[in-house]
């Protein structure tokens, strides 16, 4: 199962230095149903100028377009940095099955707050290539100073 993990966030991590190399902040993510992507997706902030264009929002928009339904119960989201409150409260009305998130966000994390913002059926697993995930932030915020 870990493998598989590291796979998924590999990939979201693909999608995070897309993010870098168009100015934005560099948090990536992909949607997995049934063991394939269906979703890829970035922050968009910037090139969308909206606040509430976060990789994971647009993940639940591909996502949930992909499979014709609102819900996401079937469904595992991987993200290289925990979700925000919006995020989070977001993923809770599309009843995510499962979110794994790479590096945790001391500032702004939805976890800050209590994991009851998820679905209380959403499983949770932060973590997973932490240091990988936690780098590219870093260097994308060093590079702006």
């Amino acid at each position: 199962m870990e493998s598989s993990h590291e796979f998924f966030m590999s990939e979201a991590l693909k999608e995070a230095q897309k993010a870098a190399l168009e100015g934005e902040v560099p948090v990536g993510g992909v949607v997995v149903c049934e063991g394939k992507i269906i979703a890829r997706a970035y922050n968009m902030v910037e090139k969308l100028n909206d606040p509430t264009a976060h990789a994971e929002m647009q993940l639940i928009t591909m996502a949930t377009h992909h499979l014709g339904g609102k819900y996401l119960n079937e469904c595992d989201l991987y993200v290289t940095l925990e979700p925000c409150v919006m995020c989070a409260g977001a993923l809770h009305w599309a009843q995510l099955k499962s979110l794994i998130f790479g590096a945790k966000d001391e500032k702004r994390g939805f976890s800050k707050f209590g994991t009851n913002i998820l679905h209380p059926k959403t499983e949770i697993k932060g973590g997973i290539m932490e240091r990988e995930c936690r780098e590219i932030l870093l260097n994308f915020f060093k590079g702006l100073r």
